[in-house]
Formats: structure tokens, sequence, C-alpha cells
């Protein structure tokens, strides 16, 4: 689905092609940066534009978060995928200069009140690492629930992730 829409501070976009750059690939090679994510530490552009063209034929919920101010992507945030109305969430705030300002909670709540709103979701899912402590400080002031903790063990990490959901009291 190609729908851009904005925020206070935030453009999304559909997630393209367009947004490879050398920058995104240091974000996905950033040990900071990936240290909750299953992905990551042996990103090129080649790799990255591959996983870009791949993206770029499903028909799927995935945005570029842009930063309205200078135009500049700083991250990924996507609900993918969804069944029986039901959707997985996932989002990645690569540029580490954008940390820390709200725009992660800023994004999550755009995204979850558009796919609540306007795609009809019942339900939005997400897991996290146990430790990854401030998402799911995030994930909860954003009224997510814990519902599960399960052992990972494909992980490139042996660590428990918390199984969380979000509901549309609106439907």
């Amino acid at each position: 689905m190609n729908i851009k829409f904005e925020s206070k501070n935030l453009i999304f976009e559909k997630l393209s092609t367009k947004h490879l750059s050398d920058k995104y690939v240091q974000w996905l090679n950033d040990p900071e940066v990936n240290k909750f994510l299953e992905t990551g530490n042996d990103y090129t552009l080649e790799k990255l534009k591959f996983f870009l063209l791949d993206q770029e034929k499903k028909d799927i919920l995935f945005w570029a978060i842009i930063f309205k101010e200078n135009n500049e992507h700083i991250g990924n945030i996507k609900i993918d995928p969804i069944e029986d109305k039901v959707g997985v969430y996932g989002i990645l705030m690569g540029n580490k200069d954008y940390w820390g300002k709200g725009l992660a909670y800023e994004a999550s709540i755009a995204i979850i009140g558009f796919c609540f709103s306007k795609i009809k979701l019942k339900k939005i899912k997400l897991g996290v690492y146990e430790d990854h402590i401030g998402a799911i400080k995030l994930y909860k002031k954003i009224g997510f629930k814990i519902y599960n903790l399960i052992k990972k063990k494909d992980s490139k990490r042996p660590i428990k992730s918390v199984l969380m959901e979000i509901n549309n009291d609106s439907k």
C-alpha cells in the first residue's frame, strides 16, 4: 500500500529504494542501533538495495520515517504481517541523533491510530527482548499490554521475548 501521511514532526512514506543510503547501511551495522534487532551487522549498499527492492514488490504497510524539518530519513515503521485484522508492529529509529526526542512515540501513535481508524485492525502485536527496557516502557506508554514471555531459541541472543498487544477499542 502506498499510503503517505504526516504527524506533527514526521512524514510517513512507503519505504523504497528512494531511501537507500550509506547512512541507512550505517544504522544497520551500528551495534548500538541493531542491538535489539534480529538482523544487522553485515549490511552493504547492495544487500540493502536487494531488501528494499523486495519490500517495494509487497503490498504491505512499511513506511520510512522522515523528519519534516530537514526531510531526513531517520527510521522505519511497519505493521506486517496482517492476518484476520491483527497486525504485527515493528519500528527502527536508526538515526541516533533523533533518539530521546519522543519521535518513536509520535511515530507509533500515528501509525497505530492510522491502522485502527483507516485499516480497521482489531489488534496490533509485537515482540521485544526483555532487556530492551526503553522499548518496553515506550510500548506500555502507548497502551500495549504484556500477554506472554517466550524463550527465543533461533535468535542471535539467547533471551526471552516479551509479547505485547494493543486492542482497537473503537471497533
